[in-house]
């Protein structure tokens, strides 16, 4: 019996034994295969996460390598379009004006430079579906700031309002021109502001006058580029409207200026002599030069008799020279006392547009001015007596004292591009000559205009093909 009990208890005591043996064993195969599994999975998560970051530091790093390379795209046109500006400044100092004018587009169409090229662009006003390329004369436009109210109101496109509007904003008094506007106008305005009584600085000023509007201003040219762009001549299907003609309606940007001004002196640079004022010494010596008989003193004395003279072509017609002595002396005569002359419109190089605004000229006058001055030699251009070959004496006194054959404002029109056609810019420059260096008087940025010319031209630089 003894015995049975004591088999029972070891018994009972192995299993205990084997059952606290099975236990550690089970929480020991638990606590080893518990780690390996989170290990594995959290090894996979970082795994996926470090993935991601790559992936979003890669696109981050393209990103920032496309902004980078963009960045010195823009940088480089930038300064292609400063270049450009040199050239323009380089061809003023080294060209005759003629030249200048003149010469073929290839002078100022795609110029090339290491880190790309730029184009001087030019609108030709008498055909608006071909760019063409170079320097543009100012004194070819009316001045807003000196031109008659007659004279504006035949500008294209120009209301009675606004050219009342430009007399009453310009002068000095506070009167208001029939039509116009002085500061009880402007006052009244949601975001109001005085009239100016001042000249306008900038052409874009015109917007600030009432009648003005971009339609008057710009036409349909609204990326002022010269040319009749699709967009220009699709209706109202995209900006900005238009009457879907086929033809480029310009607006009179193109026609006016507020920069022409020059010297009242002679091609040479000496001080002209005044034929209205009382002293008659140099007037005497002039003439003596040109003019070795008797006729000089008959001369003289008709031309102190005849004064005033509205200006020297009322002179010329008036005191009995000949055309070649008038020729000879027109440049070195004036009837204006001030030093300095505003608004003359060059009569070589003015359009059509320009011309008719110009008093008493009639659309046959405007043409055959334009047919003699191409014809004429370097020395006929020189001074305005050629003109009294092509109209009467009444219409070439009438417009005598608007017109000059010099010009000492030119602008330009600049685009530019980078090699890789990434970036391009446009600016407007006005460089007055009145001084040996050229002056940059204007400076404007046309970027937010959009690219102006083909634009297979960009196509083809990003694809890597050459433009010439």
């Amino acid at each position: 019996m003894k015995q049975a009990r004591q088999t029972i208890r070891e018994n009972r005591t192995g299993r205990r034994a084997g059952g606290r043996r099975f236990r550690s064993v089970r929480r020991a195969g638990r606590a080893s295969l518990t780690p390996k599994g989170t290990v594995l999975i959290v090894t996979m998560w970082i795994v996926l996460v470090l993935a991601g970051l790559v992936l979003v530091l890669s696109r981050s790093m393209r990103v920032e390598a496309i902004a980078s390379a963009n960045y010195v795209a823009s940088v480089q046109a930038d300064v292609l379009a400063r270049a450009g500006l040199q050239y323009v400044i380089g061809k003023l100092l080294t060209e005759e004006e003629e030249t200048i004018l003149t010469e073929s587009a290839d002078a100022y169409e795609a110029i090339e430079l290491e880190k790309g090229f730029f184009w001087v662009l030019h609108p030709n006003l008498s055909d608006d579906r071909n760019y063409t390329f170079g320097v543009t004369d100012e004194a070819a436009k009316i001045n807003l700031n000196s031109a008659t109210q007659e004279m504006l109101l035949k500008l294209p496109g120009m209301t009675t309002e606004l050219a009342s509007a430009i007399i009453d904003w310009r002068d000095e008094d506070s009167e208001i021109t029939p039509g116009g506007a002085e500061s009880e106008y402007y006052l009244l305005l949601e975001d109001p502001y005085y009239c100016k009584d001042a000249p306008l600085e900038t052409v874009e000023e015109i917007l600030l006058l009432r009648g003005a509007s971009t339609e008057i201003l710009y036409g349909e040219d609204t990326n002022k580029n010269g040319v009749l762009d699709p967009q220009e001549n699709d209706a109202d299907q995209s900006e900005p409207p238009d009457n879907k003609n086929g033809r480029l309606d310009r607006g009179i940007y193109d026609y006016v200026t507020v920069y022409t001004r020059q010297p009242n002196v002679s091609e040479d640079g000496s001080q002209r002599v005044n034929v209205n004022q009382g002293g008659n010494q140099q007037l005497s010596s002039l003439l003596r030069e040109v003019i070795k008989d008797d006729r000089y003193f008959q001369l003289m004395d008709g031309i102190r008799d005849n004064r005033p003279y509205r200006n020297i072509l009322d002179m010329y017609y008036r005191s009995g020279l000949t055309k070649e002595e008038f020729e000879q002396v027109a440049d070195r005569l004036t009837t204006n006392s001030a030093t300095t002359l505003v608004g003359l419109v060059n009569i070589n190089t003015a359009p059509r547009e320009v011309l008719l605004c110009l008093p008493e000229l009639t659309e046959n006058d405007a043409d055959a001015l334009i047919a003699k001055r191409a014809n004429l030699d370097e020395t006929q251009r020189q001074n305005v007596a050629w003109v009294t070959e092509v109209l009467d004496q009444e219409k070439a006194v009438a417009i005598g004292e608007h017109i000059t054959t010099r010009s000492f404002q030119k602008s330009a029109d600049i685009v530019s591009v980078s090699r890789n056609g990434r970036a391009y810019r446009r600016y407007q420059a006005v460089l007055d000559m009145q001084n040996e260096t050229p002056r940059v008087v204007y400076w404007k940025s046309l970027h937010h205009l959009g690219w102006p010319l083909d634009r297979d031209l960009i196509a083809n630089l990003r694809s890597g093909y050459a433009l010439r």
